[in-house]
């Protein structure tokens, strides 16, 4: 039988995995192994994808996939063969670490000589965490050498000379995503000093997959056993010397989030790169019970291919294991030629005979048994842990069959409604308090002073009129994001993306692309960056195309701004009929890519579902402050150029002669032309056609913009009527994003199709508008 039909509750043995290429190389990294056990958890609350737990984590599968994989000996889950469970054994503090012995004899790096480590882990296993804790404030983001993947770096703190990078999480080292092939290239590539891998003690036969491959590496290297307090608080202990001994790599137990061994971390890290002490040379494809033959085809191949690997640059280790499961880039690499090809294959080929096996699955089978023999000998299993039971429990609400869907509506609805119209909209009308405090306070300073009236427009009419108008808007950006994270970190987002799958399939995305979308609430451009997460090309591009249509958090002073003068008392209403029709029109906009230039299926859902888990105060506080940095730099930047600009062309004519009324300026002449455009809508003002201009630069310019030209919402009431006001909200929630938005689309898509975007959505825009007028005059 197949795995689609395993019913809820009952376990398997895995007899083949079917499929091809890529997809079927990641199954097998994922644990679906042959003669892997696997148990069915349940179904998405659609019927689609399936929840399953294989080696001590949950996976999901769609249906489709599912049925590419065989099973048999099916059972009760009770009756799965327990392991072995060793006696309670204290396992060392935090931080303790094990008796691993230092090559204290070999000679040491110059201390002017910059250690670089790479930072690397699963997704979900506290790898940003400890990379604040390592680095503090000292870090800093730019892009990995000729692709897209933002990359962190940042010294490690006291420790002069230090460089950590924080490298994409993966969870192997198989050319299956993007950020797999950042993660191999950079080690490859870049030759770090040192490697700091971080593994979730708690679901540790999961990490250790990734744990192998990167000692195949020969890069000196520490291992952090992070989470260790919820292992030891749930009963657990881990033999550290002895899992020290069987991998043949210091192994540190630390708490990222209590920031607890990090200090014995950083010192067993440093002394490792210091001395550069790679990791002891271990078989561990012996651990196999028939790992004869595996074990003679890997050697055979080291020996093939030794002096094209040297040549190359590439661990002659690494690069055999790679051969042997069929990985086409480390084969263009060593540049083998046609008799060396050929003789691989026979080697290879004789492999899977003896084996049984083919060799993608042989070699999988190999790590996974030889990461079996390593827990069984060093993992005292703790019984099961509250966190996984309390996400048992949560997980019954929030992806049940009837109450998942509601639950995702009304906690969206929550989030909006806290930031609009609680928390954000109470903070940032006392910010606006204080602007305006402050700005009559200036003004009369300015007038006792005796400024000139060039001067007092321009500080009073530009400066506090323009970007503290958009100032105030602050408060309810940082709590928007402060909800996204909080939903983020805690494990909700890849739920949604389970509970969304079958639903975004109907309009040919995958359920991962609910998570891009999402942060494009909060920001079009990380929105853009996070689609790199997407395996598929395919589901890349339709997801940034699409991310422009959620409404992101500056559009949020417009919104504002509009809503406080023709929809007073109404502002959250307002707010979620535009982010609703965003959505809305974003699905229309799916569903026509779909059958033209996007036709074909999306992308499989293979994604592990983590525990749920408090986000750690720091990490939120980390972005918040990223946030409001990036906001405030823009305000001061971007915003206020434009809001000068702006300023100096409604205050002079073309003769550079000060107006006393601005349709005299040099702004009315320039915005004039392009004013009919927006008549049919009902706002042809060409005061309203300049903020929209100024929008293209930074959308919070639009209230800026409008707060100089129009000097208050009175002025404004008088020009627009409250169905105008609507159709120009609806022209702002669709047209083009900002400049920096077009840029990452530029950075990740290309220059045509940043163009494309721009244009496709001016002209959506115009017609959402025009639509709404007319339909709202008829009625």
């Amino acid at each position: 039988m197949t795995l689609r039909e395993l019913p809820i509750g009952k376990t398997a043995t895995i007899v083949s995995v079917g499929g091809e290429g890529e997809l079927r190389q990641h199954f097998l990294d994922m644990g679906l192994i042959p003669q892997g056990e696997v148990t069915m958890v349940k179904y998405a609350p659609m019927g689609d994808p399936m929840e399953l737990r294989i080696h001590s984590y949950e996976l999901t599968l769609r249906l489709a996939d599912a049925e590419k994989i065989e099973i048999e000996n099916m059972r009760d889950a009770k009756e799965e063969k327990p392991r072995i469970r060793r006696e309670r054994t204290d396992h060392p503090g935090l931080g303790e670490g094990g008796k691993y012995h230092f090559k204290e004899t070999e000679h040491p790096l110059p201390e002017s000589e910059l250690l670089t480590f790479a930072l690397a882990g699963n997704q979900n296993c506290g790898k940003t965490t400890l990379f604040n804790q390592l680095t503090g404030s000292n870090q800093h983001v730019g892009n990995f050498p000729g692709v897209t993947v933002d990359r962190k770096d940042g010294a490690i703190r006291g420790k002069e000379n230090t460089l950590v990078t924080d490298l994409p999480g993966i969870y192997s080292m198989s050319p299956y995503s993007s950020e797999e092939i950042v993660t191999r290239n950079f080690v490859l590539n870049e030759h770090p000093k040192g490697i700091i891998n971080i593994v979730d003690a708690t679901n540790i036969e999961r990490n250790l997959y990734l744990t192998m491959q990167l000692m195949e590496l020969d890069i000196p290297m520490v291992l952090a056993l992070n989470m260790m307090d919820e292992v030891r608080e749930n009963g657990g202990s881990i033999l550290i010397n002895r899992m020290e001994e069987m991998l043949g790599i210091p192994v540190v137990p630390i708490s990222a989030a209590k920031n607890e061994g990090i200090d014995e971390l950083v010192s067993h890290a440093l002394h490792v790169a210091k001395y550069q002490e790679s990791p002891q040379e271990i078989d561990y494809c012996d651990a196999n019970e028939d790992g004869g033959a595996v074990h003679r085809c890997l050697h055979a191949i080291m020996h093939l291919i030794e002096d094209h690997a040297k040549e190359a640059q590439i661990p002659v280790r690494f690069a055999a294991s790679k051969l042997a499961e069929g990985d086409k880039l480390i084969l263009e690499a060593l540049n083998l030629d046609q008799n060396e090809k050929e003789m691989l294959e026979h080697i290879v080929t004789q492999m899977e005979t003896e084996r049984g096996l083919d060799r993608a699955a042989a070699i999988a089978h190999m790590r996974f048994d030889f990461i079996e023999s390593v827990c069984d000998e060093t993992v005292v299993k703790p019984h099961e842990s509250k966190e996984h039971l309390r996400s048992v429990k949560i997980d019954r609400i929030l992806t049940g069959k009837y109450t998942a869907i509601p639950c995702f509506v009304g906690i969206m609805g929550l989030v909006f409604y806290l930031t609009f119209g609680v928390i954000g909209a109470v903070l940032s009308d006392l910010l606006d308090q204080g602007i305006t405090g402050l700005g009559v306070a200036v003004d009369r300073w300015l007038t006792m002073g005796g400024a000139s009236d060039v001067i007092h427009s321009l500080v009073i009419d530009g400066i506090f009129n323009g970007v503290g108008s958009v100032l105030s808007f602050l408060p309810i950006i940082v709590t928007l994001f402060f909800f996204l994270s909080l939903l983020e970190d805690s494990g909700y987002m890849a739920r949604v993306a389970f509970v969304m799958d079958k639903l975004l399939r109907k309009i040919g995305l995958s359920g991962r692309s609910i998570v891009p979308m999402l942060v494009g609430f909060g920001c079009t451009v990380p929105g853009v960056m996070a689609s790199r997460t997407l395996p598929s090309e395919r589901d890349r591009k339709m997801t940034i195309l699409l991310t422009p249509f959620m409404s992101c958090s500056a559009k949020l002073p417009i919104y504002g701004f509009f809503a406080a003068a023709f929809f007073p008392g109404k502002a959250a209403l307002v707010m979620i009929a535009l982010y609703f029709g965003g959505i809305a029109m974003g699905i229309l906009m799916a569903l026509l890519l779909r059958h033209t230039m996007f036709s074909g299926e999306a992308v499989p859902f293979v994604m592990e579902l983590p525990n749920y888990r408090l986000p750690g105060a720091k990490n939120v506080g980390h972005l918040l402050w990223d946030k409001a940095k990036d906001f405030l730099q823009r305000a001061f930047t971007v915003i206020f150029l434009a809001t000068l600009v702006i300023w100096f062309l409604q205050t002079f004519d073309l003769h550079l002669t000060q107006v006393t009324d601005s349709q005299n300026s040099i702004l009315a002449h320039v915005a004039g032309v392009i004013a009919p455009i927006f008549k049919p809508m009902g706002f042809g003002d060409w005061r309203i056609s300049t903020a929209l201009i100024t929008g293209f630069l930074a959308k919070e310019s639009v209230v800026s913009t409008l707060s100089i030209l129009f000097g208050g919402t009175g002025t404004l009431l008088n020009v627009l009527t409250p169905l105008a006001a609507v159709s120009l909200l609806s022209f702002c929630l669709l047209y083009t994003p900002c400049v920096a938005a077009i840029a990452s689309i530029k950075r990740e898509l290309g220059g045509k199709w940043a163009v494309g975007v721009v244009i496709t959505q001016c002209v959506i825009a115009w017609i959402a508008a025009f639509a709404v007028h007319l339909i709202g005059t008829i009625f």
